[in-house]
């Protein structure tokens, strides 16, 4: 199994014959993409992108192209992950999960295009016929609570009926009482901007120690918020469950977890209200309907992260279609620059807060070389934890 099968008849897309990698550079993060072909001149795309390690994925993608993939049926998915996780030692950790994610998005993309149907509809087809996305990351600028409020009712006003933002600044461990009551001020401006009817999640990228994280469930409750995400740092997972018992709103999380196996602990201690996980990191279509299932059997609710480009969107609609116990999908896609849309040809647009039914075989995306050949990346980074974050200005 953990060797390619040449002896088995080759399904409709052929055998895997190329494994190639792309950058493309934007004001906010580079974006990374693995494109496999087969011998029957079909190509298949997948993101994997890391906030700040793209190179890495690249390489790693091309490397693991050359070990686990040449040679073999994409349509052997379940295969192909199992030889790409245990074949290479991966045992978790980012870069080896983001890369597993790419490629089997990959896969699915060649499966659908060798059949004509939309990668939905192999992963249990539709359970609703559009999907209710929120907007995130469109706040970047001022810590201002006039400013945020601007910024709240235009991204309402282009149909979006959900928000989430960090309003916590730099702060890590706790937050000084200027910051605290700035940072609920920002909450407060948003929810009176936008009013009762828009759903707002609050970030807290795993931030705070457990006291701080318990006045803050308190703080934040005259603000009807929709959940409170990652609070505490996953070193402490354990006292997840502890917290959730005092908030009077749900707690969200698990976007770090790469598979079902990081994500037993969660799991077991009960941890979230609603599950996290991103196509681009949690193992790609494979892993996120058995993770979505587990959710499922504890009664969570599932809202995948996405802080990837138009090509995670697209394929994270794919994949969110036939899960019954969603709630949400996250997009930045409000963020970008045109050009990255160009890139990712074919990308599904969203509407009114949602997107539609894909009808494209495959994810219908095709990436063109000559705009990322235009926009190479950049290698920049910006610190989420250093005073200013929130405008995303890289170095």
């Amino acid at each position: 199994m953990l060797t390619v099968n040449t002896t088995r008849p080759a399904g409709p897309a052929g055998r895997i014959s190329k494994v190639e990698t792309l950058q493309l550079g934007t004001a906010w993060r580079d974006f990374g993409y693995v494109r496999i072909h087969t011998d029957q001149g079909l190509t298949g795309v997948g993101e994997i992108t890391h906030p700040y390690r793209v190179d890495e994925t690249c390489r790693l993608a091309e490397a693991m192209g050359h070990r686990h993939l040449l040679g073999a049926d994409p349509f052997d998915v379940e295969e192909l992950w199992l030889r790409m996780y245990q074949g290479d030692f991966l045992r978790g950790g980012d870069i080896g999960g983001i890369v597993v994610s790419g490629v089997d998005q990959a896969l699915y993309d060649l499966m659908g295009k060798a059949l004509g149907v939309p990668a939905y509809r192999l992963t249990g087809g539709a359970t609703r016929d559009r999907v209710r996305v929120y907007a995130n990351g469109w706040y970047t600028g001022e810590r201002d609570p006039a400013e945020f409020a601007a910024k709240a009712k235009e991204t309402v006003a282009k149909g979006f009926t959900a928000l989430k933002f960090d309003p916590f600044g730099a702060g890590l461990h706790e937050l000084e009482r200027t910051e605290l009551r700035r940072s609920l001020a920002l909450v407060e401006a948003v929810r009176e901007t936008v009013g009762p009817e828009v759903d707002l999640f609050v970030e807290g990228h795993a931030r705070f120690a457990m006291a701080t994280a318990r006045r803050l469930v308190h703080e934040l409750q005259p603000y009807d918020i929709g959940w409170f995400e990652e609070p505490l740092p996953w070193t402490h997972i354990e006292r997840y469950a502890e917290l959730r018992q005092i908030a009077p709103f749900p707690i969200s999380g698990g976007e770090h977890f790469h598979n079902r196996y990081e994500y037993k602990q969660l799991f077991a201690t009960d941890a979230v209200d609603i599950v996290q996980p991103d196509l681009s990191m949690a193992g790609g279509f494979t892993e996120l309907r058995k993770i979505a299932a587990q959710a499922d059997a504890h009664g969570m609710l599932v809202a995948p992260h996405n802080s990837n480009s138009p090509l995670c969107t697209t394929a994270s609609v794919h994949a969110t279609l036939g899960i019954s116990n969603l709630k949400i999908l996250e997009t930045f896609d409000g963020l970008l620059e045109p050009y990255v849309f160009e890139a990712v040809r074919g990308a599904l647009p969203i509407a009114d807060g949602h997107v539609e039914l894909p009808t494209a075989p495959g994810l219908g995306v095709e990436l063109v070389d000559e705009v990322f050949a235009e926009h190479p990346p950049t290698h920049r980074f910006w610190n989420m934890f250093a005073d200013g974050w929130e405008k995303r200005n890289r170095t």
